[in-house]
Order: C-alpha cells, then sequence, then structure tokens
C-alpha cells in the first residue's frame, strides 16, 4: 500500500472516529460523558459543556475531512499535528480532575500521539510538493 493511500485510510478513519464521538456527545451526552475518563458527571447546568465538547470534536473533524477531500494534504498534515493539542489538553484534563489513567493515556494521549504520527506521515508524503519552487506566471508582452 502506498504512503498516500496509507494516509487517506488513517485520515478517513480518523475523520469518522471523530464525527460519531462528538455526535455521540451531542445527542447523548448522559451516556457518552463516563467515556470520557472524568469521575464525576458536570453539577449543575455543567452538562452543557459536554455538548460544547461534541460541537469542538465534529469540527475538528470536518476541518480534517475538508482538507482531505479538496486535496490539501500539506495543510492536512498540519493540521492534524495542531488538532492533536486537542487530545493531549482532554488527556491533561482528565488527569487534572483526578479521572481515569486509563482513560486519560490509553484513549486520549493514544489518539493525540497517532495523530502526530499521522501528520508528520502526510508532511512527509507532501514534502516533494513544498520543496518544489513556484513557476511563476507567464509575464504578458
Amino acid at each position: 500500500m502506498s504512503l498516500k493511500k496509507f494516509n487517506t485510510v488513517l485520515v478517513s478513519a480518523f475523520v469518522l472516529f471523530i464525527l460519531w464521538f462528538g455526535s455521540e456527545f451531542i445527542l447523548n451526552p448522559e451516556t457518552t460523558a463516563p467515556t470520557f475518563g472524568l469521575a464525576d458527571w458536570p453539577s449543575g447546568d455543567g452538562g452543557g459543556f459536554l455538548v460544547i465538547k461534541g460541537i469542538r470534536d465534529v469540527v475538528l473533524a470536518l476541518v480534517l475531512g475538508i482538507l482531505l477531500v479538496t486535496g490539501h494534504r500539506r495543510a492536512l498534515g498540519w493540521v492534524l499535528l495542531v488538532e492533536s493539542f486537542a487530545a493531549y489538553g482532554d488527556m491533561a484534563t482528565v488527569l487534572a480532575h483526578h479521572g481515569s489513567v486509563a482513560m486519560a493515556f490509553g484513549v486520549h494521549c493514544l489518539t493525540a500521539t497517532v495523530m502526530v504520527a499521522s501528520g508528520l506521515l502526510m508532511l512527509r508524503e507532501t514534502r516533494g510538493a513544498a520543496a518544489a519552487p513556484a513557476t511563476p506566471a507567464p509575464q504578458p508582452t
């Protein structure tokens, strides 16, 4: 399997997974919240933050999907690297609030690390395109 095909499959899986997970937080926050790794259910109106987390995830997935579909593969590599900070942030949040260490590392850290690897692979795939000099526009005579 070529690197381009591998990257496409990997990013497509990320897009689908993040869309599904984000949608679950929007549609079923009560049942999805325990899978995030935090020990306590938010008090008061704090449950709304779960929907915000879901919206964030859906937007992150849509950005990846749009870059993939439109063929902006180098930008996709950089965005994967940047978006990995969201998953690392989720890991830090779970750990800071005495949540599940297994979820923090087994889900959030693993997801972020695979996103970093995928971003680096995407940048490797496209490094020749970035090094190619731009062709100057023809000048009118």
